[in-house]
Parts: C-alpha cells; structure tokens; sequence
C-alpha cells in the first residue's frame, strides 16, 4: 500500500514522561473548556460531541489547525521529556519478505511494537525506583501479556549490559486516550515528528525540538550502524539531517 493516498511511509513509537502529569491534565481541560466557551470554535465540526472527537480527547490528526495551535502553545510548558523510535515501512516490507523467502515467517501482529517497546524503554527504566507505564490501547485488543513481555526484555537488556540484579518495580497499564491526558500529548509530539519526517515541515517540531531527548531513525543506516541514527539534545534532528523518504 505504499504510496497510495493516505498512507504513511513510517511507523512510530513515542514514550512520554511528565514531570506534573495532573497539572498536565488540568491545563489541557481548561483548554478545552475555554474552546467550548468560545461560540466560533463551536461552530468547528470536530469540536461537535457527537463527532467523538475534540469533544472528547486532543488528537492532532483530528484537531483543527486553530485547536492545533492552542495545544502547542501549551506543551512546551509541561516540562516533558520523549524519546520517538522511528521504523520505515520499506525497510520493514523488505525485511520480513527476505525473511518469509528464507524461512516462511510472517510479520506477526505487534512484532514491530513489541520490539520498538523494548528499545526505548531498556535505557529508562533505571531511572525511578517505581516506573507505572500506561500504554495506549490498540483496538480492541489491550495486550498486556505482550507488552509486559517486551518491558522484562528492556529490564533484562539493560542488566545485562549495566547493571545485573538491578531490579525495578514496574507497573503496566492500558487505556483509551480519550482516558488519559499522557497519551493525548505523545500524539502530538509524534505528530510533530511526523510532520517533518513525512511533509518536510518543521513548524510543529523546532518549537518542542528541546523536549525531545532521543529520536532513534533504525532505518538510517547511511553511516554503517546496525542501530541506526540516533538524534540527541546535543545532535538534534533537522530536516537538513533526516533521510530522505526515497533514499
């Protein structure tokens, strides 16, 4: 499906974590609540209840540009911290095909997930004596035997290589967005992203840039590492540094 209208070239995993996550919460709700207070943005379609949309979460696909730009005004003022793993979906469609001519395995369901999970949260996990991960609900479908599975890997990686017996109370939960303000505001730093991987527009990015500690690119390779490009605070991503799209 590639190229077709509509469909995104990269796949992307974000982990957020919030210095005040209820002064998060109550600074987006009383967002929302002077929107609704507003007669010309009620007259936007998506900020209609019935649409199930900005009535009921922050999305920034969804949102409207007016919302869009309420929210990002807010964001960099929560003192957030976010790590974004990148895969491209080319890369990806020729890996598991080369894997499939070889031994007649197919992507599974949340292969690329679980794997990306495990990578962005084995150099984290240390940091709390308690780490509570609420993970964004998928479908139907709440995963948790998997994503937990993925988590004891990213503890198990880093012990290995660090620090063996360092162990860490770690609790998973899985929720709706619309249930839980953490994950309303990993989209839209994924959005940001998104924008300037995808578009070539660092609008949206270059105003939150410094609230990105790592963005990991595996699919980048042109420097010969097997782990790909990793984007840093003291070597920020740029669009004059990303990959190309059709490279």
């Amino acid at each position: 499906m590639l190229g077709q209208l509509g469909v995104s070239h990269t796949f992307m995993l974000g982990v957020l974590h919030l210095k005040d996550p209820q002064e998060a919460k109550r600074r987006l709700d009383e967002l929302r609540q002077d929107l609704f207070a507003n007669p010309e943005m009620m007259k936007i379609p998506s900020m209609q209840p019935d649409q199930r949309k900005t009535a009921l979460m922050f999305h920034a696909k969804d949102d409207h540009p007016k919302v869009r730009e309420k929210v990002f005004e807010i964001l960099p003022t929560l003192g957030a911290k976010v790590q974004i793993a990148i895969r491209r979906k080319a890369d990806l469609a020729a890996q598991f095909k080369k894997r499939f001519m070889k031994n007649k395995q197919k992507l599974q369901e949340g292969d690329v997930y679980d794997k990306l999970v495990t990578l962005v949260f084995k150099n984290i996990l240390h940091q709390a004596d308690e780490n509570h991960i609420i993970f964004a609900r998928l479908g139907t479908s709440e995963r948790r035997k998997a994503l937990a599975t993925a988590i004891q890997k990213a503890q198990t990686e880093f012990e290995e290589k660090w620090h063996k017996g360092y162990k860490k109370t770690t609790r998973i939960d899985v929720k709706k967005s619309s249930d839980e303000i953490g994950l309303q505001i990993i989209d839209y730093y994924l959005w940001a992203v998104h924008r300037l991987v995808e578009k070539g527009d660092d609008r949206y990015f270059l105003p939150l840039q410094d609230d990105y500690s790592v963005i990991i690119d595996l699919d980048d390779k042109r420097d010969k590492r097997w782990s790909g490009t990793w984007y840093t605070r003291k070597n920020p991503l740029t669009l004059e540094k990303i990959k190309p799209l059709t490279s």
